[in-house]
């Protein structure tokens, strides 16, 4: 026996209850269009990156210098030099000014990234882990890296966790789209 009223009622709980479920295995998100602008801009230091330091005719001074957990890079003479976010001539700008403080009269200072910082394949392919980054690499170029994709994997598109201005932002990508040092790339398992 239904009392009447009620079932209105419990159709609308069964509803709701059906749209929460299908909407929690819809995990899929585009890629932000800041995504795709990122590959494109200056490169923008961060922990794990390792800089070759040359201060002309200053031999003391020149050296590999690594970027630390908080961001900084221990330099001779002028110590701690905030370098995350900030671009290569950024940090020439920097070190040139800091030396120029009492120690050198007019320094000439140029960097180069001597290893970048490494990507992250997770998911679905031979070997997960952290591997080396090299500029112009591809999704598909860092997948072949980790052992190439698992007999389960999707193959057409990945999911990529990117730090961008000091947030991190995941979307979903095709293979032949460019990474950057320091991201994740997980490989998800197909449905069929």
């Amino acid at each position: 026996m239904i009392v009447a009223g009620r079932k209105p009622a419990l159709a609308m709980v069964v509803a709701t209850l059906l749209c929460a479920a299908l909407s929690s295995c819809n995990t899929y998100q585009p890629a932000p269009k800041a995504m795709a602008e990122a590959t494109i801009q200056p490169y923008r230091l961060d922990s794990g990156d390792r800089l070759r330091v040359n201060v002309f005719e200053q031999a003391g001074l020149t050296g590999t210098y690594t970027v630390d957990q908080a961001g900084y890079v221990a330099f001779p003479l002028i110590g701690a030099v905030p370098s995350r976010g900030h671009t290569l001539p950024e940090m020439e700008k920097m070190i040139a000014d800091k030396l120029r403080q009492g120690y050198l009269r007019d320094p000439d200072v140029t960097i180069e990234v001597d290893r970048y910082r490494s990507v992250f394949i997770m998911g679905e392919v031979g070997q997960a882990g952290q591997y080396s980054y090299v500029p112009g690499m591809t999704a598909q170029t860092a997948i072949a890296v980790a052992g190439g994709y698992s007999p389960r994997a999707n193959q057409r598109n990945v999911d990529i966790t990117r730090k961008i201005n000091g947030r991190v932002i995941t979307g979903r990508v095709s293979i032949s789209d460019p990474i950057m040092a320091g991201d994740t790339i997980y490989v998800r398992e197909r449905l069929f």
